[in-house]
């Protein structure tokens, strides 16, 4: 059955008005507008600061080290793409489709990733600090990334690994952990607050201070 997040996206999506832009512009072949159809497109380090891809398809698209600082990447579908140190400073991703991507080393502070599909994407390394993750399907490599202050709340982190990830006062309240690789992560002050951490490998991870009220521990028993 598919995830309500996904079922929430596709339906926004089928009612949306997917309109684009007579002055867009094109670099390397791809138009850089709303809507447009730039699979496989070469972006390698292009400048796309404040670009409107809402709806794109920039799937397996190469994107590696472009500027996407603040772009407009909703409903976009980058299944594949190489976004291997890619800027997307405070960009909007919203119910993005970013299954198997690429995001090594990819700056994604502040973005809003919120009902995005991560699913099989590597996130080794990658800074996302203050990011908005809320209701995310993240089954991801996700070892070493930051994730200082993150908003996770109810975020779907099953199986995913998060070795030595800096998930210092994130935002975890009701998220699915279940199976999750935790292992020397940093998790003060983090906020687990009914969160679910059954067959999570805790070792090492530092827990000072975390709200875990609530929370189902690796063993399955409830918190108190």
């Amino acid at each position: 059955m598919r995830s309500f997040s996904k079922v929430f996206c596709l339906s926004l999506l089928s009612v949306a008005l997917l309109d684009g832009s007579a002055q867009a512009r094109t670099v390397n072949g791809c138009e850089i507008r709303p809507n447009t159809n730039c699979a496989g497109a070469k972006l390698y380090g292009a400048d796309l600061r404040g670009a409107n891809l809402r709806y794109a398809d920039l799937h397996r698209a190469f994107l590696h080290r472009a500027d996407l600082d603040g772009a407009n990447l909703r409903y976009a579908q980058m299944t594949g793409a190489n976004l291997d140190g890619a800027d997307l400073y405070r960009a909007n991703l919203y119910c993005a489709d970013l299954r198997n991507a690429d995001l090594r080393n990819a700056d994604l502070r502040n973005a809003d990733l919120s009902r995005a599909d991560l699913d099989g994407a590597s996130l080794h390394a990658a800074d996302l600090r203050g990011a908005n993750l809320r209701g995310a399907k993240m089954t991801a490599q996700m070892t070493g990334a930051n994730l200082y202050r993150a908003d996770l709340y109810r975020a779907d982190l099953r199986n995913a690994n998060l070795r030595r990830a800096d998930l210092n006062r994130a935002n975890l309240r009701g998220a699915n952990l279940r199976g999750a690789n935790l292992e020397s992560a940093d998790l003060t002050d983090a906020n687990l607050r009914g969160a679910n951490l059954e067959s999570a490998d805790l070792d090492g991870a530092d827990l000072t201070d975390a709200d875990l009220r609530g929370a189902k521990m690796p063993d399955g028993t409830i918190h108190k």
